[in-house]
């Protein structure tokens, strides 16, 4: 028997956690986006850093296999709907963190209007309700290509196919009714009510000293 295979962290974490700039924008992210661990987050941004990393290398390489590799880098975040079509290695570097969280399948049915909100589209997925190319995707993160954005559904044995499921209905808006302003009669008998209340009390306070000084 061998030794045994050390998995490696397939993310990297910050190193100065407690920097309150970087708390305050990872919780608006976990807001924004419903994550439900910040280790996510942490995931997404290697996956960006290994992006910029590889740009970089191959902006200062010149040989064929460079020119190979530049392509197809390219293309592949084309295919993500990362960069626009005619984008250089320029422009991978000026991607952000948010620009890989909007290519997110939680994130895109959201958007696409099968769930109200965030975290009910977190729940549909982990719950086997989505499907891409009919075929069903159980991680929130799981990065869409804009030639699968398109094939978005629920799944056909879901109940939630059913655009009329209770689910999937947004919340009626209640009519708010316009104020009608009172009476000068009311306004009147308002502000006498506190001054009947005051006498009122002060006959029953005559009443209890009088029994107590029998």
């Amino acid at each position: 028997m061998g030794d045994p295979k050390r998995t490696k962290k397939k993310y990297f974490t910050p190193r100065h956690p407690w920097i309150r700039e970087n708390i305050e924008s990872e919780r608006e992210l976990v807001r924004e986006y419903a994550f439900k661990r910040k280790k996510e987050i942490y995931k997404l941004n290697s996956i960006l850093k290994t992006f910029k990393d590889q740009a970089k290398k191959l902006i200062a390489a010149k040989t064929k296999q460079a020119e190979k590799e530049k392509q197809q880098l390219i293309q592949r975040l084309q295919r993500l709907g990362l960069i626009p079509a005619g984008a250089a290695l320029d422009d991978i570097l000026g991607l952000t963190t948010q620009n890989i969280m909007d290519r997110r399948l939680q994130n895109l049915v959201f958007k696409k209007g099968f769930a109200r909100t965030q975290a009910q589209a977190r729940q549909f997925i982990v719950h086997q309700q989505i499907v891409i190319n009919n075929t069903k995707i159980t991680s929130p993160n799981y990065l869409v290509t804009q030639a699968e954005e398109g094939t978005i559904a629920f799944s056909p044995q879901s109940k939630l196919a059913n655009p009329d499921h209770p689910e999937r209905s947004l919340p009626e808006q209640k009519e708010k009714l316009p104020v009608r302003p009172a009476p000068p009669e009311a306004k009147k008998e308002a502000k006498k009510k506190p001054k009947k209340e005051a006498k009122e009390a002060k006959k029953e306070e005559k009443v209890e000293e009088a029994k107590e000084e029998q």
